[in-house]
């Protein structure tokens, strides 16, 4: 006879490491598989002040402090370097938090794999699921190591989303195709000072960087393009990456005495969001739920934010059975709910008005310290944020066809960096 766990969890990243962590503190049997071993490279090293509080609630800021960059805000450029916007969150609306930090992923996620063992929780690496079996007591998990029954399982396998994919759930955003190379570098140029740990993200015509601070001496560097353009360029990633940064005269001079120090990595056509999050025994968390884009650094916040919902939905299921239902659709209409929120902002950043808005920051309406927010997480559930945002929408619909803000034309030659105040 097969033993029975409470919850089987599938993928020990971000959102399966803290469901299981909150789910075993309380006293569940938990059992984890993560088909890969830890520490491994992954990519999303930068984090939202809105995470600040799960943090303490795990009970992981000491650890975090230990290794992590401290991180005050970001900083928008175009890649010609004509225009420069820096944000802090402490002129966030409303922030109660005016930090977070920048971290090394492959430190990051083992540092959360061994609190759900710390917790008590099961943890199976090296492990895959090849498969689950649903039925109308609990579920059967085929795996690489053997079967495994639980009563309810979370799927958090990230992009391989193999519930999703076994009940054909996954669907791409289809205007949200693209192709993405990165990796670590060394001795990027930095600011001195609070500004020294920010996220920059610099805006090119067609392609877009990132540069993330992770430890004193290295930074994640990336570079997003429509997957078409890729495809049409006929050229390596690596190379990709060194034509893009040549090209722009502000990424030439961030990155003049950079070496790399790991190989390029690639990825395409990773935006996707999943039809359903919930069914009569399982949920979805975190990537295996959806990812719509590396741009304002989404993903560890939302995996973090749907581990801790989900674990909570179950708890309270499986102290009372008769909450599934109630409970479940709870889940997902939060977490669609959230997501449909960032897609939109995730959609706007592709229009060229964004940045031309972005960068002429006003004080009416205190529209910048509401964007400022939202970018640290902030969810914009109260309506003081909400219509801030409508009117944000709003001026970048109007700026398409009436130049309320200064229109950019991006140069591909040098030209000197004027920074805004």
């Amino acid at each position: 006879m097969l033993e029975l766990y409470d919850v089987a969890v599938i993928g020990g990243g971000p959102a399966g490491s803290t469901a299981a962590a909150v789910l075993a503190k309380g006293g569940r049997r938990v059992i984890v598989f993560e088909r890969e071993k830890f520490p491994r490279f992954h990519i999303g090293e930068s984090l939202l002040p809105y995470s600040m509080e799960a943090f303490d609630r795990l009970g992981v800021r000491d650890r975090l402090e230990r290794f992590a960059v401290d991180k005050r805000g970001g900083e928008v450029a175009t890649a010609c370097g004509s225009r420069a916007l820096k944000f802090h969150f402490a002129d966030g609306f409303r922030l109660k938090h005016h930090r977070a930090y920048q971290v090394e992923r492959s430190v990051f996620d083992k540092m959360l794999l061994d609190l759900a063992r710390e917790r008590g929780a099961e943890v199976r690496e090296h492990t895959k699921v090849e498969g689950v079996t649903f039925g109308p007591d609990g579920v059967s998990l085929r795996t690489s190591s053997g079967e495994v029954r639980a009563r309810y399982v979370i799927d958090a396998s990230g992009r391989q989303t193999v519930i999703g994919q076994q009940l054909g759930l996954k669907k791409s955003y289809e205007h949200l195709r693209k192709f993405s190379c990165f990796a670590h570098y060394t001795h990027v140029q930095r600011d001195d000072g609070i500004d020294a740990g920010l996220t920059r993200l610099v805006r090119g015509r067609d392609h877009w960087f990132w540069l993330i601070p992770i430890d004193a001496t290295r930074t994640s560097i990336g570079l997003v393009m429509d997957s078409a353009r890729f495809r049409k360029m006929k050229t390596s990633p690596a190379a990709a990456l060194d034509e893009a940064i040549a090209s722009s005269a502000l990424m030439r001079e961030r990155m003049r005495d950079a070496q790399r120090g790991t190989e390029v990595y690639s990825v395409g056509d990773y935006s996707y969001r999943n039809t359903r999050l919930a069914g009569e025994r399982w949920l979805l968390a975190g990537d295996a739920a959806g990812f719509i884009d590396p741009i304002f650094s989404t993903g560890v916040f939302l995996a973090i934010f749907s581990g801790e919902q989900c674990a909570a939905a179950l708890e309270t299921v499986l102290t009372d059975g008769t909450q599934r239902a109630r409970e479940f659709m709870r889940y997902e209409q939060r977490l669609q709910a959230v997501m449909r929120k960032y897609l939109r902002f995730v959609s706007a950043w592709y229009r060229p008005e964004f940045i031309e808005v972005f960068t002429s920051p006003t004080s009416k309406f205190q529209l910048a310290p509401a964007v400022n927010a939202v970018l640290a997480g902030n969810l914009g559930s109260d309506f003081s944020i909400w219509w801030r945002m409508q009117l944000f929408y709003l001026v970048l619909i109007l700026q398409r066809f009436v130049p309320l803000c200064p229109r950019l034309a991006q140069e591909v030659a040098p030209a000197p960096r004027t920074q805004l105040a």
